[in-house]
């Protein structure tokens, strides 16, 4: 019973910092209200401003953000996103993170299996030489084919189970270079990992690498401080490659049913293209068989010996 409450509770804390970060980076200008000339203390909305515009009470809210209260019910909700603004996406995270707060939670599920199943990696291949990788819920990358790792140009030069996209955007050097929207790039991969992590605040595989970012890199720290879970992604991105120059392609991911969380990642140029053209030599960059995927130490061990 002790577990189960722990586990509620850090749902509870999680829809009250969802609702501080929305309230302090939302602008009275923003929701129609007029103020005086005077300081304001408080970065954004105060609580009672919310509170008013939702239509409920002052304490009522001020319980919601310090996780007293567990069961608002949906027409609290609607009215909370209209008066904080929310976007489609935040809304839902909103929904699914009072769904969290209002139930006890199980002890949390060991993170989810690494493998790849083998007809996905021949799909990785049939795909070449468009780059196509897949990655777990937390962005480990799992299995590619040559251009899917070439394409983000150094990836290959770390161990296979550090692999990890968020982790190449932060703390990789290349990654700077090779995205001319490199802090686009950065908003969109934290907003991403903190709507995962939100509706799942104890899961291994998310906790260790999000501290792992908090810890390394200030920007993802910055970011990870804001709360950010919505936001609209670019279907084409320009990358600066060292290797085969600039080239533009289009961007396509998708979840992967009857698999824990993993997405298929692809990237297509149009044939007769300078874009393709540079696809097809990404193709020939990395000389790994396709879809190798890291190996469990005792794997590799066997395999040497």
């Amino acid at each position: 019973m002790a577990t189960e409450r722990s586990s509620s509770k850090s749902g509870d804390m999680e829809l009250g910092r969802f609702l501080h970060a929305r309230r302090t980076q939302t602008t009275p200008d923003q929701v129609g209200l007029t103020v005086g000339t005077g300081l304001r203390r408080t970065p954004g909305l105060r609580r009672e401003e919310v509170a008013t515009l939702a239509g409920i009470s002052i304490d009522y809210y001020v319980r919601l953000e310090r996780g007293k209260e567990t069961r608002p019910g949906p027409s609290v909700l609607d009215a909370l996103a209209r008066a904080l603004r929310l976007d489609d996406a935040e809304h839902q995270h909103l929904r699914e993170l009072a769904a969290r707060a209002a139930r006890y939670a199980p002890e949390p599920p060991p993170p989810p299996g690494r493998t790849v199943r083998p007809h996905l990696k021949l799909v990785l291949e049939t795909l070449r030489p468009s780059p196509a990788y897949v990655i777990s819920r937390s962005m480990d990358l799992l299995a590619w084919n040559p251009g899917g790792l070439a394409l983000f140009a150094g990836l290959a030069d770390w161990p296979a189970r550090q692999r990890n996209l968020a982790r190449y955007l932060f703390l990789h050097p290349t990654a700077r270079t090779l995205f001319p929207d490199w802090e686009y790039q950065v908003r969109g991969c934290v907003a991403r990992l903190r709507a995962q992590a939100g509706i799942d605040p104890d899961a291994p595989d998310l906790t260790t690498l999000v501290g792992e970012l908090l810890l390394k890199s200030p920007d993802f720290a910055q970011l990870w401080e804001r709360y950010d879970v919505g936001g609209r992604k670019k279907t084409q991105k320009t990358f600066h490659h060292p290797q085969v120059g600039v080239l533009t392609l289009n961007g396509q991911s998708m979840v992967l049913e009857d698999t824990p969380g993993q997405r298929l990642g692809v990237y297509t140029a149009e044939p007769g293209t300078p874009d393709h053209d540079a696809v097809l030599l990404l193709d020939m960059i990395v000389p790994e068989p396709t879809g190798a995927a890291a190996a469990e130490p005792e794997q590799q061990h066997r395999a040497q010996s």
